[in-house]
């Protein structure tokens, strides 16, 4: 048995460990990441990148459809064939090479197979070849193995092979029919994405589609759905599920109603992927959500961190928010701490503080790249009610920008800004429409910055674009 010893071990080499080893290396220690399937992660093949391809052309398609000069040009639909060409490229044709080499490069030690904590500062390596390797971290072991699909308790659905992110991103085909259970962004990306490949598509969406989003975003995303030949069933669920002799998927509604799919899709969640890395030898709970600090360090049911500070759980497995980008945030707090810790530097633990994840809990944006778009970043006027803000909200139709009409003809969108009255800040703000994922960073940073409403007048948007937004929130708010 070989045993390693380097100042950070990183269980789970997608995105979030890679760039948690990566900020440590740049600081000037050690580390090694251990992976049990392709260096890079959910996001670089089963999720952000080739899941955005897929729905990308689909987008340029509408874009152009929308536009007279250009409409004209377009004498025909979608090449599927094209479309998942595209997807395979961005998912590397799910092979790691290029992350190999990166890691390579950033000299970070990569050890494949699957990692178990074996005791404190000890990650024990089960090899893909059935080699053995302990690995010893002199200052932390980083978990950031990811999420799972939740596979709700259906009857027959396990015994059923439904897809769940995994199958739909990498799908060879379109099937048909497809049925999706669950009404979240995954949902509602993919229900978008294969009606544009052909698919003839069911959602089956107990509590309606985005819930947690704006109230008029769901209610816009279903419409837009619908328009397209989508059935949106809200208020339903599946109470059994059976796969066919021939393939086929038979679902049977709590109310008795059959319905049949070539595939069903199941959406409804994720679970942390934390079943079998050696929670139970530090007192935790395998298959749970590991809680943190501020730093990412993990800590216990009594808020203390676990043993002396050395383990940290970074991305999905810590519950904070389920986004790729915000676990890289994440990473790169956890990853110069660790730094700092290990060379007893000060440690800016504080709100915006350079080692703390502040915008996990104020600022966290998000995209769903559906039809039309939905861009957001921070609280939602129930979630700042809640927080016991006193708050105002001011919407504005976006087709009521000069931007808005030369971007396409029919332009519908809106947007809202949720304003927090003592301070005079904004605390949240969705965008709903074609082509707003590109407006978002600049809500982004003027929740993360504070910037009082005052400033903001004096930040002009150039005309004629859809950014002229801003100055007509401003101006309905009034001064």
């Amino acid at each position: 048995m070989d045993t390693t010893t380097y100042d950070v071990v990183v269980i789970g080499a997608g995105p979030v460990g890679e760039n948690v080893a990566d900020r440590a290396v740049q600081g000037g220690l050690t580390a090694a990441v251990v992976e049990r399937e392709l260096v890079g992660g959910e996001c670089s093949y089963w999720a952000c990148m080739p899941t955005k391809a897929l729905l990308r052309s689909g987008a340029a398609l509408r874009a152009a459809r929308a536009v007279p000069g250009a409409r004209e040009a377009v004498t025909g639909g979608l090449d599927a064939a094209a479309v998942l060409r595209r997807r395979d490229s961005f998912a590397a044709n799910w092979r790691d090479d290029g992350q190999v080499s990166w890691l390579e490069r950033a000299g970070i030690a990569l050890y494949r197979g699957h990692g178990r904590i074996a005791a404190a500062r000890t990650v024990e390596v089960a090899g893909e070849d059935g080699t053995a390797t302990t690995l010893t971290a002199r200052h932390a072991v980083v978990v950031a193995t990811g999420s799972g699909a939740l596979l709700p308790d259906i009857e027959g659905l396990r015994e059923a092979a439904p897809w769940t992110s995994r199958d739909a991103a990498a799908a060879s085909g379109a099937p048909g029919r497809l049925a999706i259970i669950g009404g979240g962004v995954v949902a509602v990306e993919m229900a978008t994405a294969f009606t544009d490949l052909g698919s003839s598509v069911t959602m089956l969406a107990r509590d309606g589609l985005l819930s947690r989003a704006e109230p008029f975003v769901g209610e816009r995303v279903a419409a837009s759905l619908r328009d397209r030949g989508v059935s949106v069933r809200t208020g339903t669920e599946a109470g059994s599920v059976k796969r066919n002799g021939d393939g086929t998927v038979s679902i049977t509604l709590t109310g008795g109603e059959q319905l049949d799919a070539d595939e069903l899709l199941v959406a409804i969640g994720r679970t942390p992927n934390t079943q079998d890395i050696g929670l139970d030898a530090l007192g935790l709970t395998p298959g749970g959500w590991l809680a943190v600090d501020g730093t990412m360090r993990v800590v216990g049911a009594d808020g203390a961190p676990v043993g002396d500070g050395w383990l940290y759980a970074a991305g999905d497995v810590n519950r904070r928010a389920l986004l790729t980008h915000q676990g890289k945030y994440q990473a790169r707090a956890a990853g110069d701490v660790i730094v700092a810790r290990a060379k007893g530097e000060a440690v800016e633990a504080g709100p915006w503080g350079r080692h703390a994840a502040t915008a996990d809990e104020r600022a966290v944006p998000q995209v769903v790249f559906a039809d039309p778009e939905i861009a957001s970043v921070g609280l939602t006027a129930a979630a700042a009610q809640a927080a016991g803000l006193r708050i105002r909200v001011v919407d504005y139709d976006l087709a009521a920008t000069a931007g808005s009409a030369l971007q396409a003809e029919g332009y519908q969108g809106r947007a809202r800004m949720v304003v927090d009255e003592d301070r005079k800040v904004i605390v949240g703000f969705t965008l709903v429409g074609p082509d707003v994922a590109e407006l978002l960073h600049a809500a982004t940073i003027a929740v993360v910055g504070e910037v009082p409403l005052d400033r903001l007048w004096h930040a002009v948007p150039a005309y004629p674009t859809v950014s002229e937004v801003w100055l007509r929130l401003l101006e309905t708010y009034g001064r």
